[in-house]
């Protein structure tokens, strides 16, 4: 059992330092120093153990949290691996990417700093990576069935691993030339090194999965047609069509969706000669959208040596600590300062963009933005409050409405409610054989619900093929939220 008085020999919460901002604007390179062992064993030592442990409630994935805790105290770390990969697949994605529901989730802080979940999880999988304890795990028997996952992102490639090791016959298509999705092209290296990414895909490729880059269905294989090639097929393409803001200038040169900008550069840093890239280089960059893609943008463009970056949100800055309304155990919307901001720029709220101005040849030159006022519980700027700020380049990170659906609709008619498509409790679309899986089927959110729904949607279709399955289904489609 945990350690019954380490969160009270240990009641700091200690993280692994950033390399200094002067050193890692240099380069593309993950931004944390590699982390204390002793440091670490203390932080899981901080683990509770709690009689209802609620960092299970608070991950859709139920990673058995306490359990890997304990045995990284014990510097058991191969047992660990071991119970951190019986509920998610790509614990290298999730320890680097997830905003860490969990932490927000567990009972430690409810009067002290929560345990740092995120960062032992994140050192379990690397460590195991180090130590060649991450093997391929093939299928002992094929069923002869053949199964069609589009989409290489975290949803794809778990629902593609998970089916894989039950046996079936597993292709992943992928339209980029690369695989990977999101994971290759939308996450910045300073986030991810994309090595960790490939380590994965080999065990993948080694367990059987095929993969197939380059193929865009519904343009170079229709639907119907993919469908009629497999006995199932898994939808997993994200939710990739951006939020637009409809203003005066939006068409001017130099005003780009925050995936045209960070694909570029991903492309770049991956070796690709990338042509009239887009780049902040000398330039006043804006970036419109406070989350997590915003301050990918803000880390981007410091590399690529910006003059400024001004980062705008319409809303209210969130607080630092956590609000009455969004008590524990519920994940709470609050400030953070992640490694991108730390690295220089200036956050505004409260902003709302009016207009983008231009130069005498159609690029834009500035943006004019007022203070945001609420009426009747709608955002709108306030009137006379306008001011100019420099913009040489504009990148909007407003999120995401859904996925790209007039192929889909159009060759397989799989109905869409609204900008997502209609499914079952089971994942399946009104098109038998045919499911859809992550931010596909439920919208913008985030990588642990991906992996999650991603294995869940592979239990229905071995369910499909085979008429029952062993594999775990830990979340619905109609599941929103797991924190109370």
């Amino acid at each position: 059992m945990a350690d019954p008085k380490g969160f009270l020999k240990t009641r700091e919460r200690e993280l692994p330092a950033r390399r200094p901002v002067a050193l890692r604007l240099m380069d593309w390179k993950e931004v944390y120093e590699q982390g204390d062992a002793a440091t670490l064993r203390r932080q899981a030592g901080r683990c509770m153990d709690c009689g209802v442990p609620f960092c299970h409630q608070g991950c859709p994935l139920g990673n058995l949290i306490p359990e890997w805790n304990d045995l990284m105290r014990r510097g058991e770390g191969r047992e660990a691996i071991e119970r951190l990969h019986a509920t998610n697949n790509f614990p290298e994605f999730t320890g680097r990417l997830c905003p860490a529901p969990c932490e927000s989730s567990c009972v430690l802080g409810i009067n002290q700093p929560p345990v740092t979940i995120k960062q032992v999880e994140v050192s379990i999988i690397d460590q195991a990576w180090g130590n060649d304890w991450v093997q391929p795990h093939p299928p002992e028997r094929l069923t002869g069935k053949t199964v069609a996952v589009v989409g290489s992102g975290p949803a794809g490639l778990a629902a593609a691993q998970q089916l894989t090791r039950a046996g079936h016959t597993v292709a992943v298509f992928e339209r980029d030339d690369r695989i990977g999705g999101l994971l290759r092209y939308g996450i910045p290296d300073f986030k991810m090194e994309k090595r960790v990414l490939e380590l994965r895909l080999k065990q993948m490729q080694a367990e059987g999965t095929r993969f197939r880059a380059g193929v865009n269905i519904g343009v170079d294989i229709a639907w119907s047609d993919l469908r009629a090639r497999y006995d199932a097929v898994v939808v997993a393409t994200g939710a990739t069509v951006p939020r637009d803001l409809s203003i005066p200038g939006r068409d001017l040169a130099g005003v780009h969706f925050a995936m045209e900008y960070l694909v570029e550069q991903n492309r770049a840093v991956a070796g690709d000669q990338v042509v009239d890239q887009i780049t902040a280089e000398g330039k006043h960059v804006v970036v419109l959208g406070g989350g997590d893609t915003g301050a990918d943008c803000i880390g981007t463009a410091h590399r690529q040596k910006a003059l400024s970056v001004t980062n705008l949100a319409i809303g209210k800055q969130p607080p630092v600590e956590r609000p009455d309304h969004q008590p524990w155990p519920t994940t709470p919307t609050l400030f953070e300062v992640q490694s991108a901001h730390e690295e220089g720029g200036e956050r505004v709220y409260l902003a709302s963009t009016v207009e983008f101005l231009s130069n005498d040849v159609g690029e834009v030159r500035a943006i004019r933005v007022a203070e945001t006022e609420y009426i009747d519980g709608r955002r709108v700027p306030k009137s006379g409050t306008e001011r100019e700020i420099p913009a040489d380049l504009v990148l909007l990170a407003l999120g995401f409405t859904g996925p790209e659906q007039q192929d889909l609709e159009a060759q397989l008619a799989v109905p869409f409610d609204g900008t997502l498509p209609t499914r079952g409790d089971n994942y399946e679309t009104q098109h038998p054989g045919v499911f859809v899986a992550g931010d596909a089927g439920r919208g913008q959110s985030l990588i642990v619900w991906a992996i999650a729904e991603g294995r869940a949607a592979a239990a229905e279709v071995d369910r499909f093929l085979e008429g029952d399955t062993l594999l775990p289904a830990p979340v619905r489609p109609s599941d929103r939220s797991l924190a109370l």
